[in-house]
Order: C-alpha cells, then structure tokens, then sequence
C-alpha cells in the first residue's frame, strides 16, 4: 500500500467510531499522510452567551484534524498535550476549516500544527498537539485494501 492509501484507510477504519465528531457534525475533507482537513459549521447549539462559538467547539474541530493527522501512518496514536491560542471569534453560521499537519512526527511522539480558519480564511485559532503512540496498528497492511 502506497502512504496515501494508508492513510485513507486509517480515516475510513477511524470514522465510524468516532461519535463526538459525527455529533459535531465534522466532515473530514481529506487525509494524507501526516495531515488533514475537516470542516465543521457552527449550529445553534454551539453559540456561548456571548453570542459566539464557544471555545471548546473551535478547540474539538482542531483536535479532530489532530486526530486523523497523526493517526495517517497506521500507529494508533494519541493526544499527549496540546495548546491553542483564539485569535479571533467564530460565529452563528460560519464554515471552520481545519488544516494540520505533522512539524515532525519521530518514533513513538509527534507535534502537530493546525490553523483554523473560517469560510472568508480568517485565521480564528492556531493549535499545536504534540502526540504519543501507543500500542496497535487499524489493520494488517500486507491485507489488500
């Protein structure tokens, strides 16, 4: 298997599994290896008191980039610290984009940038998740896809 066909095969064993994203209605756009792009719109039901995207909802379409980022290599891995900054806010009816990739990604720990950006490319958060691997592998790679 070429690195692009594992990567999309990790997202397609990932995805029906992860409920918290299909709940936020994340769409992941595309994997490659080491990267993503997903895309969540903001609902109703993630605007704050004060009328705009509550933090957590920007903080979740990072962590899903995150997520299928740096698991493109056929390495079950996880979050082992992250930091986001809010630049901008992020409002009722917008279009956040997510876009990561690996700064490096060595033997079992990785860092991860991801910028999201709303439908006119205002820059809204920049998050950096550094990773660990973890035991396991979501399929066989000597298989056939």
């Amino acid at each position: 298997m070429t690195p692009q066909q594992i990567a999309e095969r990790c997202t397609a064993v990932m995805w029906p599994d992860d409920h918290a994203a299909q709940g936020l209605g994340i769409v992941i756009s595309s994997t490659t290896p080491g990267a993503a792009t997903v895309i969540m719109k903001v609902r109703q039901d993630m605007v704050n008191g004060h009328g705009i995207c509550h933090g957590g909802f920007i903080f979740a379409v990072a962590d899903t980039n995150f997520a299928y980022a740096c698991n493109s290599f056929n390495h079950r891995a996880v979050a082992a610290g992250v930091d986001i900054n809010f630049v901008a806010p992020a409002h009722l009816g917008d279009t956040l984009t997510a876009v990561g990739r690996a700064r490096h990604q060595g033997g079992r720990s990785g860092i991860y940038d991801i910028e999201v950006t709303n439908q006119d490319g205002k820059t809204i958060a920049v998050f950096r998740g550094r990773s660990t691997r973890i035991k396991g592998h979501f399929f066989d790679e000597s298989e056939s896809a």
